[in-house]
């Protein structure tokens, strides 16, 4: 899978994000992160902060945050 999105359940801008995904039929994966910030140590590993959204993909060597770039990202270059 060269998409995944680390998210948070019930997280109103990932939800938003997942959702734009799910319409643009882009296969993903989801990595479900703790609540706690202190405790998304792979969300800073792999994107240098600890906020979800964090969207990766792979195929294009793009990492982002913030859920209104990542929904222009899937807008423009993955629907």
């Amino acid at each position: 899978m060269s998409i995944t999105l680390y998210e948070l359940e019930d997280c109103p801008f990932c939800i938003k994000v997942a959702e734009a995904l799910q319409e643009a039929e882009v296969e993903y994966e989801s990595v479900w992160t703790d609540a706690l910030h202190s405790d998304r140590d792979e969300v800073k590993r792999v994107s240098g902060q600890r906020g979800v959204p964090v969207l990766v993909d792979d195929e294009h060597g793009v990492t982002m945050a913030e859920s209104d770039n990542i929904l222009e990202y899937v807008e423009r270059t993955l629907a």
